[in-house]
Order: structure tokens, then sequence, then C-alpha cells
């Protein structure tokens, strides 16, 4: 299968699980997913960052070789929330390197303090950070603050993943 021409430009549940099956936890043929997730701005990409996240659903191990490139493709400008909201929630299942804490820990706390984010890159970053804090307890005080100075003015879905976490913290 070639992923680049099997990936439709239009969401297709069916054409995703068909690809999702090929994959199968195969390394080589998630590179070829990959590949096409770091290609350009399309809607190619974006469809398979959704692809992606729900391969690491099921095989979370394929996603080691590549967090590092994640995490610098977050740093570029203009970039699709569906790329930003599937990385993300990506990263908020592993185990981040340890090397690639400080970088993940900047990105997050940039979209969870960026008014104009969305509430599902949002919500997934303070899982993220949530979880880095457990390592790094410095990271509580600030991601409390954030939280709390937002909490009033934003969504449902915000506010109880923030007190989720802040009861944790």
């Amino acid at each position: 299968m070639n992923v680049k021409e099997a990936i439709p430009e239009r969401f297709s549940k069916e054409k995703f699980a068909i690809i999702i099956d090929w994959i199968d936890g195969n390394p080589a043929r998630f590179d070829e997913l990959m590949t096409v997730f770091f290609e350009g701005d399309s809607r190619k990409n974006q469809h398979a960052a959704n692809i992606m996240s729900h391969c690491i659903d099921r095989w979370n191990f394929l996603i080691m070789p590549y967090i590092e490139k994640m995490l610098l493709n977050l740093k570029q400008d203009n970039l699709h929330d569906a790329i930003k909201r599937n990385t993300i929630r990506v990263l908020q299942t592993v185990e981040i390197p340890e090397e690639l804490n400080g970088i993940a820990a900047d990105i997050c706390f940039q979209y969870l303090s960026n008014h104009e984010e969305a509430v599902a890159i949002k919500a997934f970053s303070m899982t993220v950070l949530s979880n880095l804090s457990k390592h790094y307890p410095e990271l509580k005080t600030e991601l409390k603050f954030i939280l709390e100075e937002q909490l009033p003015y934003q969504s449902p879905a915000f506010k109880n993943r923030a007190l989720k976490i802040l009861s944790q913290l």
C-alpha cells in the first residue's frame, strides 16, 4: 500500500481504519505514515496526524523514534490545529525522553497560556505538563498558577480537565 495515496483528501473513518489495520504495529509501515505526517501543510498530513494518534493508541512503542522530530515540528508557525492536537494527544500517553522534557514543557506551557489555542490542545497540554511534573515538581507551581488563572474564563471541558489536574498537584 502507498500510504500517501491511500489517505483520502476528505475524512473517511473507513479508509483510516483500513490504513491502521494495514500498519498493524509494523515500524516500516508506520514510518511511511510518519513521512506523510511531516510533509508540508496539507489535508493529507492532517489526516496522517489523526491516523498516527489512533495507531499509537494500539502500538505506542512505534512513536518513540519520532518524538524529537514531532516536538521540533510543533515549533513551526501557523501549524494546523489537527497537527498540534494529535501530536500533544500522543505525547500525553508516552514517556517523553528526559533530554526532551524541557522542550515538551516549554511547548505545552505556550499552548496552555495562549488564549487563542483550541481547548483540546490546551487540555492535552495540561496532561503532558502534569505527567512531567511528577519528575520535575517545580513545574507544579507554574501549572497550578496558569490553570487557576484561566479557570473562570474557560469552557466546561477545560474546567473539567483543569480541576482533575489541580486535585492531583
